[in-house]
């Protein structure tokens, strides 16, 4: 927000911060209808969309690892959680 105080433009300040510039404008409004609490992060917009037991499920095949699922390395992708969370619970890997 000092940005905005120092007035510049919602462009320069998108750029500098990799957001949108429709981010600042909200941003920018929020502040000057509410001041500093209008822009306070409220946390994560989303809510978790598994269950308790599906969480479960998945924090156990995740702690296995990539290579336990039959991928080549050991990192965790987006897509990688996916595939884990959709295969039913008989399967092995």
């Amino acid at each position: 927000m000092e940005r905005v105080g120092r007035r510049e433009k919602n462009g320069e300040i998108a750029a500098a911060l990799r957001v949108s510039e429709r981010s600042v404008e909200r941003w920018r409004r929020a502040w000057r209808e509410r001041g500093d609490v209008g822009v306070l992060s409220r946390g994560s917009p989303g809510r978790p969309r598994l269950g308790p037991e599906q969480m479960d499920r998945l924090e156990r095949r995740l702690e296995r690892g990539p290579l336990a699922h039959r991928w080549a390395d050991q990192r965790w992708t987006p897509a990688r959680v996916v595939v884990a969370t959709a295969r039913p619970a008989d399967h092995r890997a």
